[in-house]
C-alpha cells in the first residue's frame, strides 16, 4: 500500500476524530460484534480509506473495535493499521501497549508455557521499568539478554528473539528476518510490538490476552499524539500533563474515602493494580514462606477478569493454586471462607482471597462481623503450629465509600488490601486507572505491590492522574445521587412486576453506608421444561434491554459500565463481564447501573410498557 496515502489519510482523518473516541471508556455494544473484534472495525475503516472519506459522520458510524477501552480501540486500531501498513504488515500482527515492559513479559510467558527458550536484545539502554532478576526468580521467565548495536547483528538462534529499541518515533521500525518480535518503546506514550513472520503469527491470540488481563492498550490520547508524530501533524491542543499538586490531590483524596493512613498506588486500570497485588504478594510468599503452597481464592462467578487473571498466573507460577470461593446463590462468603482456610491450615499453605463486596452480579453483602470473626480466626497446622494468616483482596468497586481498611474499621486488623476500578466512579466512566490501598497490618505487602507495579509499568498515566483529580472529590455524592435513582427505580420494579427477583442491597444494609447503584433481576419466566423456561428468560432478557436502549436511547445504552456521569447501563453478566467464566457458574441475568443524572420519570415508563406486554 502506498505510504504517502495513508500518511495523507492519516493527516485528514485527525481533524474530523470523534469526541466519543477520546472519552469513551466503554463502548456501544449495539454496534459491536465480540466474535470480530478490531477486524470488524478495521474492514469497514478500509473501505473508507480507499473511498478517501474521513468525514466526522462516516467515523463516528464505524463498529465499535473493543467493548472496553482498556482492550483496545479505534485509534488504538488505526495506530496500528498504520504502522502495518507503512511496514507491508498484517495489522494483527501489530499491537500497542500503555506499557513499555509488558509487551516482552507476553512474549517470555508464552514460551514459558511452551518451554521454548527467548533471547532479548536491546541497544543502548533498557527502559527503567525493566527488572530481569525479579522476571527470572518471581514470574519464572527464561531468558538470555544481550546488548547489540542493531538488528543486523542478531543471528540464527534457537527460541525466540526480541529486539527492544527506545524511539523518540514510534513507526521508527527496523525489521530482520531473523527477528521474531521489535517492541519500539516510547518513554511517554508506551509501546509497539511487531509480532514478525508468518511462523510467529500463532503469538497474536496469546499477546492479545496479555494486553486484555495485564495491563491496557496505549491509551487513546496517547495513541493520537502517535498519529500526529507518525503523520508529522503538530496537534492542535496539546496533551494536558498531570502537576504534583493534582497527583497530591488524587493521593489525599482516597486516603480519606478509604480512611487509610498508608500511601494509596494508581495504576492504569483496576486490572492492573489486581496483577501488581497478586505478583506483589506471590514475590512476598516466595521471600517469606520459601517452599510452601500458594492458594488464592476466587469466586467462580465475579469479574470474569479477575478470574481469569488468577488462573493465568497460577498456570505460571509452580506452587500457585486457584481455589474456587462460593459466595453467592444461597452461599455464605464467611461459611465459605472458613472451610477452605480451616483446610488450608492443615496443608500449611499461603491463603490469599479475592473477594467483591457487594458481590457481583448479585449485588450480595456478607455479615461483616461473621467475615471478621472468620479472617480474624487463629488456626494451627497439622503439626501443631500457628498457620500462616490470610491476606484478604477486596474488590469494592461498587461500593469504593467504604471504610473497610480504615483504623478501627471492619478489616483492620486482617491483612488486607483494597481495590477499586477507577473507570467506574472514582473518573465517573472518562478514564480507566484503577487504585489500591492497605491497612496498617499490610505495610510490607504494599511495597512489593508497588514494586510489580513499576516493573510492569502499570502505573497511571498523566492524563489519567488529571482526571481523577477533577472526578474524585465529587465522588461521595454521585454515588448518594445514584443510589437514591437505583432505589426508586427498583421500588418502582418491584411494585409494578413482583414475580421479578431483584438483587440489591436492603434498606438496612444502606444506612451502613452500602448504596450501590447497580442492581439485577431474574426476570419472570414460563415453560414446560428447565430448557424452556431458560430460553424464554434468556430471550426475555434482551426484549427488556433492547427497548429501554430503543426507546431512550440518549441515556440507555447497551454497555458493562458503571458510575458512570449520567445515563443508564444494561447488560447481562454471562455475555460480558463474565466472558471467561465457566459456563455454569454465569449469570445469565439482567444487570442495570444507573447514574446520578438521568431522566428516571422515562425509564419508569418505559419500563411498564415492558411489563404491559409480557
Amino acid at each position: 500500500m502506498d505510504g504517502n496515502k495513508v500518511l495523507t489519510y492519516i493527516k485528514n482523518l485527525l481533524d474530523n476524530v470523534p469526541k466519543d473516541w477520546l472519552n469513551l471508556t466503554t463502548h456501544r455494544l449495539d454496534i459491536y460484534e465480540e466474535k470480530l473484534a478490531k477486524t470488524q472495525f478495521l474492514t469497514y475503516f478500509e473501505i473508507l480509506f480507499h473511498e478517501n472519506n474521513a468525514d466526522l459522520e462516516a467515523l463516528s458510524n464505524l463498529p465499535s473495535a473493543y467493548d472496553y477501552i482498556r482492550l483496545g480501540h479505534p485509534l488504538s486500531c488505526i495506530l496500528e493499521w498504520s504502522i502495518a501498513q507503512l511496514n507491508k504488515l498484517k495489522p494483527s500482527t501489530v499491537i500497542s501497549f500503555s506499557s513499555s515492559t509488558i509487551p516482552v513479559m507476553a512474549v517470555l510467558r508464552k514460551n514459558l508455557l511452551e518451554g521454548k527458550m527467548t533471547h532479548i536484545f536491546y541497544n543502548d539502554t533498557l527502559p527503567a521499568s525493566f527488572d530481569f532478576e525479579i522476571l527470572s526468580s518471581i514470574y519464572g521467565y527464561k531468558f538470555s539478554l544481550t546488548q547489540v548495536q542493531g538488528v543486523e547483528e542478531i543471528s540464527d538462534i534457537e527460541g525466540s528473539s526480541i529486539y527492544i529499541a527506545e524511539s523518540d518515533s514510534i513507526s521508527a521500525i527496523k525489521l530482520s528476518d531473523k527477528l521474531d518480535f521489535y517492541v519500539n518503546v516510547d518513554n511517554e506514550l508506551g509501546s509497539v510490538l511487531i509480532i514478525n513472520g508468518k511462523q510467529n503469527e500463532a503469538y497474536v491470540s496469546d499477546i492479545q490476552h496479555v494486553r486484555r488481563r495485564e495491563t491496557i492498550a496505549m491509551t487513546p490520547a496517547d495513541c493520537l499524539s502517535a498519529l500526529h508524530n507518525l503523520s508529522n501533524e503538530v496537534p492542535k491542543e496539546s496533551k494536558p500533563d498531570h502537576d504534583e499538586s493534582s497527583k497530591a490531590l488524587v493521593l489525599e483524596t482516597i486516603k480519606q474515602v478509604t480512611g487509610t493512613n498508608g500511601k494509596p498506588i494508581v495504576a492504569s486500570s483496576g486490572l492492573s493494580v489486581q496483577y501488581a497485588i497478586l505478583m506483589g504478594l506471590i514475590h512476598h510468599a516466595k521471600e517469606e514462606h520459601q517452599g510452601k503452597a500458594i492458594k488464592i481464592i476466587v469466586p467462580p462467578n465475579c469479574y470474569g477478569g479477575t478470574n481469569d487473571q488468577s488462573r493465568r498466573v497460577a498456570a505460571c507460577i509452580k506452587n500457585v493454586e486457584v481455589l474456587d470461593l462460593p459466595v453467592d446463590a444461597g452461599n455464605d462468603m464467611a461459611e465459605s471462607i472458613d472451610l477452605i482456610l480451616a483446610k488450608l491450615a492443615e496443608e500449611d499453605a499461603v491463603p490469599y482471597i479475592i473477594a467483591e463486596i457487594p458481590t457481583n452480579p448479585r449485588v450480595e453483602v456478607p455479615n461483616l462481623h461473621k467475615l471478621q470473626a472468620v479472617l480474624e480466626k487463629k488456626r494451627r497446622t497439622k503439626k501443631g503450629e500457628l498457620a500462616i494468616d490470610p491476606v484478604f483482596i477486596l474488590d469494592q468497586t461498587f461500593c469504593p465509600n467504604v471504610k473497610f481498611v480504615g483504623e478501627g474499621e471492619i478489616l483492620s486488623d486482617v491483612r488486607t488490601i483494597s481495590f477499586s476500578s477507577g473507570s467506574k466512579f472514582p473518573s465517573g466512566g472518562l478514564c480507566t486507572a484503577g487504585y489500591c490501598v492497605g491497612n496498617d497490618r499490610s505495610k510490607a505487602l504494599m511495597e512489593k505491590v508497588a514494586k510489580h507495579l513499576v516493573l510492569c509499568d502499570n502505573e497511571a498515566t498523566n492524563l489519567q492522574i488529571s482526571t481523577l483529580a477533577k472526578q474524585l472529590p465529587s465522588m461521595k455524592q454521585r454515588i448518594h445521587d445514584a443510589y437514591t435513582n437505583t432505589r426508586e427505580f427498583v421500588n418502582y420494579i418491584k411494585e409494578l412486576l413482583p414475580q421479578a427477583n431483584i438483587n440489591f442491597v436492603s434498606e438496612d444494609l444502606a444506612k451502613q453506608g452500602f448504596t450501590p447503584s447497580v442492581f439485577s433481576m431474574d426476570l419472570p419466566t414460563k415453560g414446560d421444561s428447565d430448557d424452556e423456561r431458560e430460553s424464554y428468560k434468556r430471550a426475555l432478557n434482551l426484549k427488556l434491554i433492547n427497548l429501554m436502549i430503543t426507546e431512550i436511547p440518549k441515556e440507555s445504552k447497551f454497555c458493562v459500565s458503571y458510575g458512570q456521569l449520567k445515563g443508564c447501563y444494561w447488560t447481562i453478566p454471562a455475555t460480558s463481564t463474565q466472558g471467561t467464566t465457566k459456563e455454569g457458574d454465569k449469570d445469565y441475568i439482567v444487570r442495570a447501573s444507573l447514574s446520578p443524572n438521568l431522566d428516571l420519570k422515562r425509564h419508569k415508563e418505559v419500563f411498564k410498557k415492558f411489563v404491559e406486554k409480557l
